[in-house]
């Protein structure tokens, strides 16, 4: 007897659950796309035990008839293909014909359905893959499919299930993008009874933002328009035909820095997907904005000609691969780094108000049964008030050792800010001014420093505090770049060549990037055997700092070259180079310096935070300092 057999449908059908169905929101996934392709408008689900126990989504879509509703638990039986051709232009999120087999494989399956065009509907019930009940049934129009007891036949899939709160969360997440990406639909929710979400049917995307994570969340998100991009074709591409791509929706400010990927929402022609090089795009758009371990909020639409997306690459449907990545991937960072750069958002002191802020409602449903906000309590105030710490603001005996000759344009007389008396408005009418950029930084006064570090300013809409080292170091890496573009780098030669000692993977990197070191102003030569000379370096780098900019620049190279753009590896050798040269902290500045430093910032495209994602400046705001003395 020969070894190999064919596999009955009921194994074959639970090794494709093994694929398709890996927790409960893989099931709802699977339903909920093909209530979303088969036109419904409103969709209620129902859990209980995170999923375990019962999902259960009712649609008011076209329903199915009852030969069709038996033939949809046939393996690769599907309504949306019909020839090979259609493979490479699908347009409906669902196509494969496994979903509802396999999910039937490991579970006690109820199919109630009727079509518009019929009388009556149908009911098929299935357990564990066998057929129990196929009957007629009075129902509306539309479809409810009811899951129970899921992995009840196949304990060992059963144990590498969550806890009910991490089940809950991963199928709320997932309802919350949906709703997300269709705000003209409604959605509802319900876990063991209890409502978790209920959105109705808006006109825009902006709206729908609204009702799922509030007015705070909104405030800090910058619409990205309808933008689009028509690219030709490269020539080796059979296809010569140009083609468009368009991306909508919403990003935060860089101030929004998130811990993990969960707040970034991607749809591709409206499917959800998991993909990396739009990930990397986002990242490269908040390069030298954010810290690398953070993330923003993201919720991004792209929509391009079905044949330029590959959906038949993953079994769950959740991973792409784009015929022409490179180009969707360039336009993506482009498209939000631009708005990033148009608004310069601040980042702001939180007032006690803010610390109960609202989460988005992926992170709420993670944490709400095993997390308490903390609530705002006025602070105790010492007995002494001499036991308050005091800052001293004194002049600096000495100038330091930078050069700020070339500052813009002296500053405009100091206008003074209106005292008011005790009960009196502060200003006339009664409105505070409330800036939402950093634009007011050339309008501020400095007061002075703390700890010879961080620069105290007063302006209009409140009180500043900027951090002088990550200031000056913003300024420098657009000097830096604006130089090397137009190839006019101010260079020091050295007296005598600095010889410097590589590792055999330095020498490498050095052979990959001499030029761009060469760009950037450091003239560099091979001078042996994993040995380079370097004969001059940028002006604004002081020679104690040669030596170790260069290694921070190799150390870049190796680390990043093979996973970033040209661009961005340019950019961080610039970071590298403008946080060596900048002013350091502890060091005392004159006024005059302080405001040049003001003014030099707010010339810059990106004053809000330095090349490495820092923050520049803090604004405790006007609104914020009233409220804190009760005067409103």
């Amino acid at each position: 007897m020969g070894r190999i057999r064919v596999l009955s449908d009921l194994v074959a059908n639970k090794i494709a659950a093994g694929e398709v169905v890996e927790r409960p929101a893989s099931v709802v996934k699977e339903v909920l796309e093909n209530s979303l392709d088969a036109g419904a408008t409103e969709f209620r689900l129902d859990i209980e035990a995170g999923g375990r126990r019962l999902i259960r989504l009712a649609d008011n879509g076209i329903g199915m008839m009852r030969d069709d509703a038996l033939l949809a638990f046939e393996r690769h039986a599907t309504s949306k293909l019909s020839d090979i051709k259609d493979l490479l232009s699908i347009a409906t999120l669902g196509f494969r014909g496994e979903a509802l087999p396999s999910i039937a494989s490991v579970s006690r399956l109820v199919l109630e359905t009727r079509a518009r065009e019929e009388s009556s509907g149908t009911v098929v019930e299935i357990a564990g893959g066998k057929i129990l009940r196929c009957e007629d049934l009075a129902r509306a129009a539309g479809t409810t499919i009811t899951v129970r007891d899921l992995f009840y036949n196949v304990p060992a899939r059963k144990k590498f299930l969550r806890t009910e709160q991490t089940e809950t969360a991963h199928v709320a997440s997932l309802i919350t993008h949906y709703s997300l990406a269709h705000p003209g639909k409604s959605f509802v929710l319900r876990h063991n009874n209890s409502e978790l979400l209920d959105v109705t049917p808006v006109a825009t995307a902006r709206e729908r933002v609204f009702q799922v994570f509030g007015s705070r969340v909104l405030e800090d998100l910058l619409d990205l328009g309808e933008q689009e991009r028509t690219f030709p074709i490269p020539a080796e591409d059979n296809d010569a035909r140009a083609r468009s791509v368009r991306l909508r929706g919403f990003v935060s400010g860089p101030q929004i820095q998130k811990l993990n990927r969960n707040s970034i929402y991607l749809f591709v022609n409206g499917r959800l997907i998991r993909d990396r090089l739009l990930l990397h795009a986002i990242s490269s758009a908040y390069h030298n904005l954010m810290p690398p371990a953070c993330y923003p909020f993201a919720l991004l639409f792209l929509d391009c000609d079905p044949e330029e997306v590959d959906v038949n690459v993953h079994p769950s449907k959740t991973e792409v691969r784009f015929r022409h990545g490179p180009i969707l991937h360039d336009f993506v960072r482009d498209a939000i780094r631009d708005v990033l750069m148009a608004q310069r958002p601040v980042s702001r002191i939180p007032s006690p108000a803010q610390l109960a802020a609202e989460l988005p409602y992926s992170e709420f449903t993670q944490r709400v049964q095993n997390m308490t906000l903390p609530i705002a309590e006025p602070a105790a105030v010492p007995e002494n008030p001499s036991a308050l710490p005091e800052f001293v603001l004194k002049r600096p005996a000495s100038p330091p050792r930078f050069d700020f000759s070339e500052a813009p344009a002296a500053q405009q007389p100091d206008q003074k800010l209106p005292i008011p008396d005790t009960h009196g408005p502060l200003f006339p009418g009664g409105t505070l001014p409330e800036p939402e950029s950093l634009e007011a930084l050339k309008d501020l006064r400095p007061l002075g420093q703390i700890h010879d570090s961080f620069i105290i300013a007063a302006g209009r809409d409140g009180l500043w505090i900027i951090d002088q080292h990550v200031a000056h170091e913003r300024i420098l890496f657009e000097q830096v770049l604006a130089a090397r573009n137009r190839r006019a780098v101010e260079t020091q030669g050295l007296l005598l060549p600095l010889v410097i000692q590589l590792t055999a993977a330095q020498q490498l990197e050095y052979a990959r990037i001499a030029d761009e070191l060469n760009a950037l102003g450091f003239d560099t030569e091979p001078f042996g055997n994993r040995t380079i000379a370097v004969k001059s370096a940028p002006v604004c780098v002081g020679p104690a700092e040669i030596e170790k900019v260069v290694f921070e620049i190799l150390e870049i190279s190796e680390r990043e070259l093979r996973k970033t753009s040209v661009e961005d590896l340019r950019r961080a050798m610039a970071a590298s180079i403008a946080c060596r040269a900048a002013i350091k902290i502890n060091m005392k500045l004159e006024p005059a310096k302080m405001d040049w430093l003001l003014r030099a910032l707010a010339l810059t495209s990106s004053p809000m935070s330095c090349p490495h994602g820092r923050p520049i400046a803090l604004r405790y705001a006007t609104r914020d300092i009233l409220k804190s003395f009760h005067r409103i």
